[in-house]
């Protein structure tokens, strides 16, 4: 139609607008085009330094928590095992019956009963430990007791030794991975509010040439 004004295109060299719904192109940022900003290519390198950070820095700090763990815990299981030992206890009153004796759950479960034992010091004392159900009174059970006399656990066992040292190694790693996500999540909450600051700048300076009328 004569007089028809024809669509907007864009400039040479400038690539049209992509289709609804088609994704931008792989490391778009990376490619040179009128439109990328000197924040975008920084997001691509704050990006790209954090992933190499994390790759290195968590396996390293995983293995030196995991060693400082292993080493803490294995001087503790010693010492747990040269000031504890074990004393036979005599019930002082009969332990509670399960509800539903030789079931799996009766198995497993113990109760808290009073016990009187032999110190260290060699004097008579009473304590509670957890003993099966339906343990009559008198009944003889072995009880862990610690250099002051009190009823304790045992020493760490070797599963209990390595699970915590591999608990406090994988805290490490995701310590770091975390820390990356929240230092990549800050700097570009920093760009974002610098791009806004731009934008709000050249606006300033653009807006009163468009207002104006021939």
């Amino acid at each position: 139609m004569a007089g028809e004004i024809p669509p907007a295109q864009p400039p040479p060299g400038v690539p049209g607008p992509r289709p609804a719904g088609s994704r931008p192109p792989l490391l778009w940022r990376w490619r040179r085009n009128p439109l990328r900003r000197r924040t975008d290519r920084l997001r691509t390198w704050l990006a790209l330094g954090l992933v190499l950070g994390v790759l290195v820095t968590a396996p390293a700090a995983m293995f030196t928590v995991g060693d400082a763990a292993h080493r803490h815990y294995r001087s503790v299981a010693a010492h747990e095992a040269a000031s504890r030992d074990q004393r036979p206890a005599v019930l002082v009153r009969d332990a509670p019956r399960h509800p539903e004796p030789g079931s799996d759950e009766a198995r497993h479960a113990r109760y808290p009963v009073e016990v009187r034992f032999t110190g260290p010091d060699g004097t008579s004392r009473t304590g509670r430990t957890d003993v099966e159900p339906g343990r009559a009174a008198g009944s003889t059970v072995l009880v862990w007791v610690d250099p002051a006399g009190g009823i304790t656990g045992p020493p760490l066992s070797t599963e209990q030794l390595r699970s915590r040292t591999m608990g406090w190694a994988i805290l490490a790693f995701l310590g770091v991975v975390l820390s990356g996500l929240a230092a990549h999540g800050v700097a570009g909450l920093v760009l974002w509010r610098r791009d806004l600051a731009a934008w709000d700048a050249a606006w300033a300076a653009t807006a009163p040439r468009w207002s104006r009328f021939p």
